[in-house]
């Protein structure tokens, strides 16, 4: 191929101009590079909230190549081989550069598009940039892989991460650009019904805004993160999660700021780090073990009689923020208004619903896949499962969160409760009547409602989930 043409750039989870190794090698080439995104089947099986958030950061990446001369090529087809060879044909680009992912599906189609690509002549290059370390960069001493964090941590600690690449100074563009479609089309946002506009004020959008963001957490927030992220009703975490998932920042550049911060003395530096190098764990996990994603990563959990039929009236009550138990129901209303849940909450819905209520954790992951703007495939599934006890370095099936007490500990002045609950207060907060804006109509429910009674006593609750556990069949 010439080396006058171009290159296409192929966009996914890398939403970003900064810190993008693909896209500095392709400007660093001096050859015309065309941005890309594919609208196939992968991120057309995506959850309402996660396809509405990555809607929105298409848009605003689409405006920052414009700001800097360039374009973003759309491109809705079932098949992302069959895009990119079109596109090249329609180009003559000779090269196809992108960021690695590391779910199994990406995995599978990225596998099958190099090989294509080169068998077609064509230049085909993946890059680092999702993650700071290549799963299968981390072993053990015996060459195996970590299933613990502490010993994953220990490992990963002290190794160099790269410098964070700034931006291209510019990016060449080709003599023509190839035809690109409307994203207004494409209307990302559809399924989000009535929760659209309520949840649309809450997502931070783009690489300025993560930039930004990160940097009022480093100023602000992590002297104090070791307790702040563990109160709800404060805003005491890094807020980076939403970020990473679309790749609008790095986990490298979080690293450094990190760094940076522990070397100033700020306490919660340590604990942030720990925290970013927990989403490595999950995602080596995910290389190493791919199970993890939809099945009990401990197989001897296959036989626990957890309930599975999502139809049922606790489960419903559970997904309406009905259960009569106050964190459970502020979190899962929480989770209805912003597209966030506080990880706290995270952790009490995830064991209330796989304990109290002994469902199967696949129904809250399955729903947390469809409402979470931040989802993330592999830490979603191992925090489903380490709520659980199915999963690695897991949570004990017997340690099960009492939500009132995790309540008292943690919200003792009810901040949180108030402001995501309507029910029974004589003025209400907005956040807990734009609830009421954002759920299905067919739920009916209205802030004049009576709060309900538990639909589980706790205490029965965990006694029952206790007896499952001590007649298991494994």
């Amino acid at each position: 191929m010439s080396e006058t043409s171009p290159i296409i750039i192929w966009l996914r989870r890398d939403l970003r101009l900064s810190d993008h190794p693909a896209l500095t090698a392709a400007c660093q080439s001096g050859r015309p590079v065309i941005p890309l995104f594919i609208h196939d089947e992968q991120s057309e099986a995506l959850g309402a909230a996660p396809k509405f958030r990555l809607g929105l950061a298409l848009e605003c990446l689409s405006e920052t190549l414009e700001d800097k001369g360039s374009r973003l090529i759309l491109r809705r087809e079932g098949d992302a081989l069959k895009v990119l060879r079109d596109v090249i044909e329609e180009t003559g680009a000779g090269a196809v550069y992108w960021s690695r992912l590391y779910d199994p599906a990406a995995k599978d189609r990225d596998s099958r598009i190099k090989e294509a690509l080169k068998d077609d002549g064509i230049d085909a290059c993946s890059y680092s940039g999702h993650l700071m370390f290549g799963p299968w960069t981390v072993e053990t001493k015996t060459g195996g892989y970590y299933k613990v964090f502490t010993p994953y941590w220990k490992s990963v600690r002290g190794r160099d991460v790269a410098e964070p690449l700034s931006t291209p100074s510019n990016i060449s563009t080709p003599k023509s650009w190839p035809k690109s479609d409307s994203l207004d089309d494409w209307a990302m946002d559809a399924e989000m019904q009535r929760g659209r506009d309520v949840v649309r004020p809450f997502a931070r959008v783009g690489a300025a805004a993560a930039q930004s963001r990160l940097g009022a957490f480093m100023a602000n927030i992590v002297e104090d993160y070791d307790d702040s992220r563990d109160r709800p009703g404060e805003d005491g975490t890094s807020a980076m999660s939403e970020h990473l998932t679309y790749g609008e920042i790095t986990p490298m550049q979080c690293w450094h700021a990190g760094q940076r911060a522990m070397q100033e003395g700020k306490r919660g530096a340590e604990t942030f780090l720990k925290e970013l190098a927990w989403r490595e764990f999950a995602y080596h996990l995910m290389h190493h073990s791919p199970r993890i994603v939809d099945k009990n990563w401990r197989e001897e959990w296959d036989a626990f009689p957890w309930n599975e039929d999502e139809r049922r009236a606790e489960v419903l009550a559970w997904k309406q923020g009905r259960t009569g138990v106050p964190f459970v129901d502020a979190a899962m209303r929480e989770l209805q208004v912003t597209g966030r849940m506080h990880n706290r909450g995270r952790m009490i819905v995830a064991s209330y619903l796989t304990k109290h209520l002994m469902c199967h954790w696949r129904i809250g992951q399955k729903w947390f896949e469809e409402h979470l703007i931040d989802w993330d495939p592999a830490n979603n599934a191992m925090g489903w499962q380490w709520a659980a006890g199915s999963g690695p370095d897991a949570s004990p099936f017997f340690r099960v969160f009492n939500p009132e007490t995790q309540l008292d500990r943690f919200d003792k002045d009810g901040d949180y409760t108030r402001r995501w609950i309507a029910e029974g207060r004589t003025n209400p907060s907005e956040d807990a009547l734009a609830y009421f804006e954002a759920i299905p109509q067919s739920w009916k429910m209205s802030p004049d409602d009576d709060y309900p009674d538990p639909i589980v006593d706790l205490s029965e609750g965990r006694e029952r989930a206790l007896d499952a556990y001590r007649n298991r069949e494994f």
